[in-house]
């Protein structure tokens, strides 16, 4: 001890140490994290969020892009000083620019649109002003067709060979091999964000309507999906990923809808098959619910356990009052609080108190936050039990005669007949079987083209390439993934060409990097959640046949790996400089950057869009494996439980409640042991979620499962996933008339061998190949093939 004293370079090593040591030992006394959950961030969050801290020199550029043209067809004193008949004929003006041939005159006047659709914050005296002004020329933009024209932008940019190839040859993209690209996304997000949260309902239906209407062909979501996949297969590595993917969230959060519109669709389709309305949503419920204290970690097991024994050491000495806890000290406090099981800590809201609560209290109910559920399935099964049990015959599908049972069985029947619960997916699935059953009597009646339904036909052929680039792209932006030679390079449009040379300007890019990617993560988690949900209600084989391509594309490993660190870190990371967030970098004098100036800003106690990020993709997770057992086993195999309990350590109830339900559906897998030493953890479990009854989840035990004992029901699920999609969709992913099932199959030879059929870009590459494997290398006996066999 004195040689550490003595050496005074050691001591700041040591608190740095502890230091960095304090969120994981003193978990208990973090604060409750008052995080909100919403579609998306604030405006100015979301606008802010848009822009890399190094495309900071490229907004002069738009403002001198403005003024030079506002000069050139003398349009002077300002935008904001303009009539509202110059302002259209600068409009007009501009439209006309960006349709010149000239590339160099092209981008010029794309540059003052941008500078136009910010907001003009030349003019503007504080970020407000520019908001309004925004809002207002957006309006204005859309109106007069802008959207519509920088699509077309888009669409020749993203096929603009040249560019591909010249970034494809170079060592290291750069920030500036994007910049018009970046340009026309920037224009397309900000106004897609304004008219998303404009007040004006009918402008806001009019640009729903526009989005869920191809172009040239083509979804615009679809376009931007393409665009994913060709950057990470190697093909386009100049495209800016960040803005494509906060662009796709947007349009699809747009054209399909967020909460609020989900809960209106499932209200809408349960009433047209005749189920009730469902009386709890689950984001709505969780709001109201406290957060629980974390369990106890093993440190803090090691440290209680010293402590018991100290403390009854002391205890041996003391008078039976002592013994009975009536003079506990400070280190009894926190015996009683960590140890003492379902009573205290993580099982309940708070700890016990010492005192007897006041009076006016006492009158207080607890309740469970949720009605519980049970499936007719659960009630069927539960019978056929029973009959064989105490009558010894089964009756399939009677499901009300209790005659021979006990009073007690119909008490039991009697309650699950109350809590009968039958989902909108159970109802699709019964709908299905019918179809398949009884295909001409009871065929399919007219799909109704909805914007979920139009998106799917649009996204079905390539939804695996989607759903891969999707979780490349996820994987690499991580905070726990280790860069590898194979991985993509996602921060092409954040890395400048000049790398930095001073300390500050080190510390800005690693913090933008940073930043860059978790912005990534939160717009790829929203887009996975927005795209299973609304397939989900839409219909629920859509819903598994995306389900199924995540699952295979290891999407439950990885999210895995992603809670697979300091969760309480991430979260409360600090990886902004509000002094450097768009529009206040451009608006007033700038201070310099030093680091006092690097942390003014922001005081709350953890980073929106983390925690969105974590919530959306716990919640993926858990609609990924939510009643199949294969997937549930995955769980265990890849051991998500210590992961997730150490995620508990955050205290929202939201993101507690879903990591909850995870925990819950693997309990009777990891053995009695595991529940035994967790008893905190199923305390929460049995306060914080939803009982279904009849649900041994508390008690089974079923060890020695693996997760190919349930690769039968994952094939029934494939082989019922594809006959919906063969029936319903060609391969093209249009929707299939009504007699496709019945149309003559052609038998001759030379019309079948006269087909026109498109050969993949992957098969003519791998021709020779094939070629020598499937006919050089393999005899033919035929004899055998010209033989008749009287059909």
């Amino acid at each position: 001890m004195d040689e550490v004293n003595g050496n005074g370079k050691r001591l700041p090593k040591i608190r740095e140490i502890m230091r960095r040591q304090k969120p994981d030992s003193q978990d208990e006394e973090s604060p409750d994290i008052d995080f909100v959950y919403a579609d998306s961030d604030s405006l100015p969050a979301e606008l802010s969020e848009l822009y890399s801290y190094t495309e900071q020199p490229e907004f002069n550029l738009c403002a001198n892009a403005w003024h030079e043209l506002s000069s050139r067809w003398k349009l002077t004193g300002g935008w904001s000083k303009l009539s509202q008949e110059d302002r259209v004929r600068a409009v007009l003006l501009l439209l006309d620019q960006i349709e010149l041939t000239d590339r160099q005159e092209r981008f010029r006047g794309a540059r003052a649109f941008l500078y136009l659709v910010q907001g003009c914050w030349e003019e503007c005296q504080c970020d407000a002003d520019s908001y309004a002004l925004a809002r207002e020329n957006v309006k204005l933009f859309y109106n007069m067709g802008v959207f519509a024209a920088f699509l077309s932008l888009l669409n020749m940019e993203t096929e603009n060979n040249s560019l591909t190839s010249s970034a494809m040859h170079k060592l290291t993209v750069f920030l500036a091999d994007s910049q018009e690209l970046r340009m026309i996304l920037s224009v397309l997000y900000t106004m897609t964000e304004i008219l998303r949260t404009d007040e004006d309902t009918e402008l806001r239906d009019q640009f729903i309507q526009e989005l869920n209407n191809p172009v040239e062909g083509e979804l615009l979501t679809i376009r931007l999906l393409t665009m994913v996949t060709r950057y990470c297969s190697g093909a386009a590595p100049q495209f800016p990923m960040k803005k494509v993917l906060l662009l796709l969230w947007k349009i699809i959060l747009t054209s399909l809808g967020g909460s609020d519109e989900l809960n209106s669709l499932k209200a809408k389709y349960r009433e047209a098959v005749g189920l009730p309305p469902v009386k709890e949503d689950t984001v709505a419920v969780s709001q109201t619910m406290r957060a629980a204290s974390p369990p106890a970690s093993g440190t803090e097991i090691v440290d209680n356990g010293r402590r018991r024994r100290g403390m009854l050491g002391r205890m041996s000495k003391q008078n039976s009052l002592d013994d009975m806890g009536l003079d506990l000290d400070e280190d009894g406090d926190d015996y009683n609080e960590e140890d003492s099981g379902v009573e205290s800590g993580f099982g309940r809201d708070s700890p016990r108190p010492l005192s007897p609560p006041p009076l006016e209290k006492e009158n207080v109910i607890r309740s469970l936050p949720w009605t519980p559920k049970v499936r007719q399935k659960d009630i069927d099964s539960f019978l056929d039990t029973t009959r064989v049990k105490f009558v010894g015959y089964k009756l399939p599908g009677d499901q009300t005669s209790l005659t021979g049972l006990p009073p007690s069985i119909n008490e039991g029947v009697n309650v699950l007949n109350q809590f009968v619960y039958k989902s909108l997916s159970e109802s699709q699935i019964d709908r299905e079987e019918e179809i398949t059953k009884n295909p001409i009597s009871k065929p399919e009646s007219e799909v109704e083209q909805t914007p979920a339904e139009i998106l799917y036909q649009a996204m079905l052929p390539g939804l695996p390439q989607y759903t891969i680039a999707l979780l490349k792209i996820l994987l690499a932006a991580a905070p726990t993934s280790k860069a590898k030679s194979d991985s993509i390079n996602i921060i092409t449009d954040v890395l400048p060409e000049e790398m930095p040379m001073t300390v500050m300007q080190s510390m800005k890019l690693g913090i933008d990097v940073n930043r860059h990617k978790e912005i990534i993560v939160k717009s790829v988690s929203g887009i996975l959640l927005l795209l299973l949900k609304h397939f989900k209600i839409n219909h629920i084989y859509q819903f598994e046949f995306m389900s199924q391509h995540l699952v295979f594309a290891n999407c439950i490993p990885l999210v895995l790996k992603f809670f697979n660190q300091n969760i309480m870190a991430y979260i409360q990371s600090k990886n902004n400089i509000a002094l450097l967030d768009f529009p206040s970098c451009v608006i007033g004098e700038q201070p310099e950057l030093t680091t006092e100036t690097l942390e003014v800003g922001d005081t709350s106690p953890y980073c929106w869009r983390n925690m969105f990020s974590c919530i959306n993709l716990l919640r993926v997770l858990n609609k990924l494996t939510k009643w199949k057992h294969s997937r549930i086993m995955m769980l265990v195999v890849f051991k998500s439980a210590p992961i997730l309990k150490r995620t508990l350590k955050v205290k929202h109830a939201m993101l507690q409640l879903y990591v909850l339900k995870l925990l819950k559906m693997q309990t009777k897998y990891l053995g009695r042991q595991w529940r035994k030493t967790n008893m905190k953890t199923m305390s929460a479990i049995y306060t914080k979620v939803r009982h279904r009854l009849n649900d041994d989840w508390a008690f089974g035990n079923d060890v020695d499962s693996r997760p190919w004992d349930f690769q039968s029901e994952e094939c029934a699920l494939r082989s019922a996933v594809d006959r919906f999609n063969n029936r319903r969709y060609d391969k093209s992913g249009e929707k299939r008339g009504e007699e496709a099932d019945y149309v003559p199959v052609d038998n001759c030879i030379n019309s079948v061998l006269g087909q026109d059929l498109e050969l993949t870009d992957e098969f003519k590459a791998n021709y020779e190949k094939w070629l020598e494997k499937e006919v050089f290398q393999t005899e033919i006996d035929w004899d055998q093939l010209l033989l008749y066999t009287g059909i």
